[in-house]
């Protein structure tokens, strides 16, 4: 089906359209946090609002300078790709508009992303039966590149940001453990909270947040005496107060980096039990974050599996019948259904076989 040219809009309403357009790029620049999310999204809006059957961002890597970001929308399908892709491997005409070229046919038409030097690329397409692009849709796709450059660039500064300050903590924990303090998990430990997450249906963000939290929910056991952490008899009840104030010592320490606020719930509530028995805050049921009753899961999975001075390391199915036992009382029925069910995966129980240190 033909669609209408925009040639014959009025002055005025194109006007609208394009305060229009800048105002939706606005909107998405800040409901979206990372620059995945915001190509996608931009490929979704630019077929809608410009009426293309298609759109594609291409985005280059500024140090290697190949294309390590590709979001394609074709009103059905949104992927994103974001294995790097070698620039010989590149169609000449993206290579080209990426360089600072354009392409301005009947049906496609593709416009450079422009900063303080070249960062990719943006197009789209309509299909043969559709009517042409015309000047004013070139205008418009003009409008959604300059808004989106400043979005792309300010979202990967922050990104940049965030890697240096975790790559800091990760630093200073990993010093941390060779001194006796545990403070890290091992990555199969992420990839057990990450399989849990997904079949949970968390979210991108709720993903994002819980790698976070599994980095940084033990960091406030720095402030506990090595004393304490080592004591191989039981702990006393003085003693054991003293750790269980690691939680909010954890989110004091985490709480004037800004872009680290949403996983404080997390931190804070990680150690509440589903009953309402744990702590600090005697949380139960849904009051619970779902990443903390996630996080709850996997660290007593992890203890569990790990010698002790005073037992031996659990096997899988033991700890099976562990978390069946306190299903309901400590941990989220849900929860553990889901691990269960994942515990019966030959690659799932391969992850957990990692979490022995």
């Amino acid at each position: 089906m033909n669609r209408p040219m925009m040639s014959s809009t009025s002055p005025s309403k194109r006007y609208r359209l394009i305060l229009s357009a800048v105002h939706m790029v606005y909107r998405l620049v800040n409901s979206t946090f990372s620059v995945g999310e915001l190509t996608l999204r931009l490929t979704r809006l630019l077929c809608q609002f410009i009426h293309a059957s298609s759109a594609k961002v291409y985005l280059i890597d500024p140090v290697k300078k190949n294309i390590n970001l590709v979001a394609s929308f074709d009103n059905q399908i949104n992927i994103l790709l974001q294995k790097p892709k070698e620039l010989k491997n590149i169609p000449t005409e993206v290579m080209s508009v990426t360089q600072g070229g354009s392409v301005l046919e009947n049906h496609t038409l593709g416009l450079p992303l422009i900063s303080d030097d070249y960062i990719g690329a943006i197009f789209i397409r309509r299909s043969k039966n559709d009517s042409s692009f015309s000047e004013f849709d070139r205008q418009m796709l003009s409008v959604f590149a300059e808004q989106a450059v400043t979005a792309i660039k300010n979202l990967q500064f922050h990104q940049e940001q965030e890697r240096i300050i975790l790559g800091s903590i990760k630093s200073i924990g990993n010093l941390l453990s060779k001194q006796g303090y545990s403070l890290t998990h091992s990555p199969a430990y992420m990839k057990v909270v990450k399989e849990l997450a997904i079949q949970l249906k968390i979210g991108d963000e709720g993903l994002r947040s819980l790698e976070y939290a599994c980095l940084l929910h033990d960091i406030g056991v720095i402030d506990v005496p090595y004393s304490i952490l080592s004591k191989e008899s039981a702990l006393t009840a003085q003693e054991f107060n003293v750790i269980r104030r690691h939680t909010v010592q954890s989110v004091a320490l985490i709480k004037p980096v800004e872009f680290l606020k949403p996983i404080l719930p997390i931190i804070l509530y990680h150690h509440e039990h589903y009953d309402g028995s744990g702590y600090p805050s005697g949380l139960k049921k849904e009051q619970i974050p779902l990443g903390a009753r996630i996080i709850a899961v996997v660290d007593a999975v992890e203890a569990m599996m790990q010698s002790r001075p005073y037992r031996r390391a659990l096997t899988i199915n033991q700890i099976i019948v562990e978390l069946q036992e306190k299903c309901g009382t400590q941990f989220d029925p849900k929860v553990v259904d889901v691990f269960l069910k994942l515990s019966r995966q030959k690659k799932f129980r391969i992850i957990l076989s990692f979490l022995k240190g």
